[in-house]
Order: structure tokens, then C-alpha cells, then sequence
């Protein structure tokens, strides 16, 4: 029973993911989850009692698997540098990931505050990583020089999502030259 139970869970959420991903926050409703999953809508509501509960549990399930994939390729880098191009570069090569469009459609939503604190907290990880990157520069203010360089990163993810004239990989190489020389500057 408990293992159906998750496997409802599991399908309410990736179901939650796609409708994210496909319409934003308003998309994401009780009867299109109910109509994505084959369940009633009253059996949607067993499980989360709200929209802002489905994006919180979106958000302890996804942000941690994300940051993670970030902070390994920073792993896998020798240098200083290295990292900070990494940390870039992976975060631009996630825009086409589900996981990644959903956790950017709730980022620009209304959400109650355990859903923002939930989100702060997973940025809060990502910044601390390059942080440390930027600190091993020798970089003065290292936090300040973190969020300054996740606002580029960000910037990035919204031009590659707009689809727009550049091919996602000219908009990484212009994110990661602008970050790499604001922090060795």
C-alpha cells in the first residue's frame, strides 16, 4: 500500500513538473492534475492540500538533485576558474530539463513562505558553492561577487528559455566570458 502511495506521489509530481513546465503556475491546478494522473480530484487532494504544497514538494525533491548535478561538475573542475565556469555552464545546460523549467516557473510565482524559504534555502546551497570558488580567488567580497554572478546565470537562463535569436550555446559562452572576467577583474 505505502508503495503505491509513492508511486501516485511520484506521478502527481512529474505530472506537476510537465504542467509547470508547459503553462507556468497557472496551468499547474487540482483537475489538470487529476486529468495528468487518471486520478479523482479528490484523491489529489490525500495527498497535498494545496497548489503551494505540490511546489514545496516539488522544491525539496528537485532543487537538491539540481544543485547537485552543479556542484559535481564544480567538482570536476582543477581550478578556481574552472569552477566558476562550471557552475555556469551546468546551470545553462539544465534550462531544457522539466525539473529545471518547473523550478523556474515556481522561482517567478506567488508562493506562500515555506514554499519561498524552500527555494531561498536551494539558492542559498548554489551560492555558497561558487562562493567558496570565488573565495579561493582571493575575490573581497565573495557572497556579493556570488549573487552578482547567479543574477548572470539567471539572465542567461531567461534568454536561452525565450527561444530567442542566439543558439543556447553562444548565450553560455557570452555568460561564462562576462563571468569569468567580472570575477578576475
Amino acid at each position: 500500500m505505502a508503495e503505491h502511495r509513492t508511486m501516485q506521489r511520484d506521478a502527481l509530481l512529474d505530472a506537476a513538473r510537465s504542467l509547470l513546465s508547459e503553462g507556468g503556475t497557472e496551468a499547474l491546478t487540482f483537475p489538470a492534475l487529476a486529468e495528468r494522473t487518471g486520478l479523482a480530484r479528490s484523491s489529489v487532494y490525500e495527498y497535498f492540500r494545496s497548489r503551494a504544497a505540490v511546489v514545496e514538494e516539488l522544491c525539496a525533491v528537485d532543487f537538491p538533485v539540481w544543485a547537485a548535478e552543479v556542484e559535481t561538475a564544480m567538482r570536476g573542475a582543477d581550478t578556481a576558474a574552472g569552477k566558476i565556469e562550471a557552475y555556469v555552464r551546468r546551470q545553462l545546460d539544465l534550462v531544457g530539463d522539466r525539473r529545471h523549467r518547473a523550478v523556474v516557473a515556481i522561482s517567478a510565482s506567488e508562493l506562500d513562505a515555506g514554499a519561498r524559504e524552500k527555494i531561498r534555502a536551494a539558492h542559498g546551497g548554489l551560492i555558497a558553492m561558487i562562493g567558496e570558488a570565488l573565495g579561493e580567488l582571493g575575490h573581497e567580497q565573495p557572497r556579493l561577487a556570488a549573487m552578482l554572478l547567479q543574477g548572470v546565470v539567471d539572465a542567461a537562463v531567461r534568454r536561452i528559455e525565450l527561444g530567442v535569436a542566439e543558439e543556447p550555446g553562444v548565450i553560455a559562452d557570452a555568460a561564462v566570458s562576462m563571468a569569468l572576467r567580472g570575477v578576475l577583474a
